[in-house]
């Protein structure tokens, strides 16, 4: 069916209108009017091709949330009029050991994204939430909490599950203190978790700026990491370190404040590799780590955990419109913490 979409046509054109045609729902398909759309840095790279593998044009949004208006006949977990909500995955090969595993986000064969992926079914690429409407399987399609605020919740469909999964699977949990390394879109939501999990949560910041808000998320100390005496204060005693900065910025510096067996684990991604003095690592056992999102069952969890503790993101909503404006505001880190875009604009 044709659908208003915005799209990038090339690595320097704006965001703008685009027709697409989405699928009418297969047996195992659920249709969803988007309400919401949170705007990820990914959203931006893809848009101008900055990481070198985008397939114009380009329907970014991968934080998607809306209430479902038609259902295949094999649908069992949804119903029309439910509030549904479609992350970064919309496939994967699904037998795969990390299929299998519920970690479809490493599967083997390729995880299908949201957008710039290949689409089975059309047999062109797929197409993101700045759009009216999507369609996706059951399997990937996530359930909503009915208590969240939609549009506080849709960026937790990456930023939340980026910084949920590492801090679950490395055990962020009361007696644990826990380091969250900036206060961007992902640091916010990493302090929020942290905190709810109990950990003594300390977020690591270059900008005394940043102190009162860290504080107010759920800090329980804020650390100017520029100041090498507060650094020092610190030095071997964080369980874990949780990493969301996606600048160049000094490991090392890091890796020193971990105890015996601490780890580093980095969700952000600067743009050129970082230097790392290994004997950091080696004496007292330290270990330095990567993460991606989540599974489609770890992001339910997310979901029913956010449901229950009422953890939403801090957000500024905006009409489809200004989304080149908020491009550009983002990379001057002009948004407390993420843009999300009320669908409801979409026709002007």
């Amino acid at each position: 069916m044709p659908t208003l979409a915005y799209a990038a046509q090339s690595p320097t054109s704006p965001i703008a209108p685009f027709s697409i045609v989405r699928r009418d729902p297969l047996p195992s398909d659920v249709e969803i009017d988007i309400l919401y759309c949170g705007v990820c840095h990914s959203d931006l790279h893809f848009a101008r091709n900055e990481w070198g593998f985008t397939a114009y044009p380009v329907v970014p949004g991968h934080e998607i949330l809306g209430r479902v208006t038609r259902i295949g006949e094999k649908v069992t977990k949804f119903k029309v009029g439910d509030l549904a909500a479609v992350g970064c995955l919309v496939d994967s090969c699904r037998t795969c050991a990390s299929c299998r595993a519920g970690s479809e986000q490493f599967c083997l064969g390729g995880p299908v994204f949201s957008y710039n992926g290949p689409d089975k079914h059309s047999g062109g690429m797929t197409f993101g939430g700045y759009s009216e409407r999507i369609v996706c399987d059951e399997a990937y399609t996530l359930k909503v909490p009915s208590g969240l605020d939609p549009a506080r919740a849709a960026p937790l469909l990456c930023a939340g599950i980026t910084t949920y999964s590492p801090l679950r699977k490395w055990g962020a949990a009361k007696g644990k203190k826990v380091g969250i390394v900036g206060l961007g879109g992902l640091g916010h939501m990493g302090v929020k978790f942290a905190h709810a999990f109990g950990a003594h949560t300390v977020l690591l910041t270059t900008s005394e700026s940043k102190i009162a808000d860290g504080k107010r998320l759920g800090a329980d100390e804020v650390v100017i990491s520029k100041n090498a005496d507060a650094m020092a204060k610190h030095a071997g005693s964080f369980d874990m370190i949780l990493d969301t900065v996606s600048a160049d910025h000094d490991l090392n510096a890091l890796i020193g404040l971990l105890k015996l067996d601490g780890s580093l684990v980095i969700v952000g991604a600067p743009p050129n590799p970082l230097p790392l003095a290994v004997f950091g690592l080696l004496m007292p056992r330290r270990h330095v780590s990567g993460s991606l999102i989540g599974g489609i069952a770890e992001t339910q969890e997310m979901l029913d955990f956010c449901g229950k503790h009422n953890v939403v993101c801090d957000i500024e909503l905006i009409r489809m419109q200004q989304i080149n404006e908020a491009y550009e505001r983002m990379l001057r880190s002009d948004v407390k913490y993420r843009f999300v875009i009320d669908m409801a604009s979409i026709r002007g």
